[in-house]
């Protein structure tokens, strides 16, 4: 049998690892992207050509061209939770199975939240930057987490970690999600209107869907706090970036931090991340090791299921699945 990895050199190491490469050539007979960018439909078809198993990275989307021009191709992969790089109706009307990963991130985005709610607090990168610019810092009064209110939008995996975290940091923690029971009695559920006016950091950790598109827009910033400050750690179509930015130009909120955004390859927008209240990062949330290797052997066990004539876990679209071995 054999599979396409589609990840570049680079995120190959980054995203996927050798541990878990090494154990998919034990399995299958690997076909790996040595190329600098990313494949597109074409050179997808022309890369998966005879191969049984495909796996995407989050840069390579695998659009209904895909399955017409591989009539072999059985499974789509990814290490990841996120499969909207692939188009699902198109991949069940050929019956091509789709599959993803479990959450392995949590953790490490829970980590990197944290690190810059105390950023945005301390002024550490603006105080570093001008250090390092060979300036002298302004040194202003920071904000103690302890004694502060969080309030998180979406209450999935990631937030319900991230809510036992800030209740041992001694913060105060407001959830709003239609959708999920918070059990836990130090949090306190509430309308989303109500936590924006009442959060000191208002975090938004809920799905990206077409319900979510937005949910973040100029009425929402207008019921925060001036001293509030905004975090997303999500997907930037949750934002009306114009209203975000509108709102720090005028100092209608203190500030933000974002781990991703409208760019390519899900990062933060230029635009928003050069604003001088704004801290960003490029989208490494979930970059680390134990982050990597947990969702990539995710798809290692999906191919041993696969090569046993087993159905894999992680599968989506199974009612659908016809191109079967």
């Amino acid at each position: 049998m054999k599979l396409l990895l589609t990840h570049v050199p680079q995120a190959r190491r980054q995203y996927y690892g050798a541990t878990a490469l090494a154990r998919l050539h034990e399995l299958v007979d690997v076909v790996l992207h040595e190329g600098e960018a990313p494949l597109d439909p074409a050179g997808l078809i022309a890369m998966g050509r005879g191969a049984d198993f495909m796996i995407a990275d989050r840069a390579t989307p695998v659009p209904a061209e895909v399955f017409a021009g591989l009539p072999g191709l059985r499974v789509v992969m990814r290490s990841a939770i996120d499969i909207r790089n692939i188009d699902v109706g198109a991949a069940s009307a050929a019956g091509v199975l789709v599959t993803h990963a479990e959450a392995g991130f949590v953790k490490s985005v829970v980590e990197l939240t944290i690190g810059l709610l105390v950023d945005l607090s301390r002024g550490v990168s603006r105080a570093a930057a001008d250090y390092h610019a060979g300036r002298m810092p302004e040194i202003r009064v920071g904000r103690q987490l302890a004694g502060s209110t969080a309030g998180l939008i979406g209450y999935g995996r990631i937030a319900r970690e991230l809510a036992q975290m800030l209740a041992h940091l001694g913060m105060k923690v407001l959830v709003a999600d239609p959708y999920a029971q918070v059990d836990d009695p130090r949090f306190h559920k509430m309308p989303m209107d109500e936590l924006l006016s009442r959060a000191d950091y208002v975090i938004c950790l809920a799905i990206a869907n077409e319900e979510t598109e937005n949910l973040l827009d100029a009425s929402a910033f207008a019921r925060m706090k001036p001293d509030a400050f905004f975090v997303n750690m999500s997907r930037g179509n949750l934002v009306d970036e114009t209203a975000l930015a509108q709102a720090l130009k005028e100092g209608r909120i203190a500030g933000a931090a974002m781990d991703v955004g409208r760019a390519p390859d899900q990062m933060p927008s230029p635009a928003l991340a050069r604003l001088p209240n704004v801290i960003a990062t490029p989208h490494v949330g979930g970059l680390t090791p134990p982050a990597s290797e947990s969702q990539a052997m995710d798809t290692v066990h999906q191919v041993e299921a696969l090569v046993k004539g087993e159905v894999p876990p992680g599968a989506v679209n199974l009612a659908s699945w016809s191109r079967r071995l």
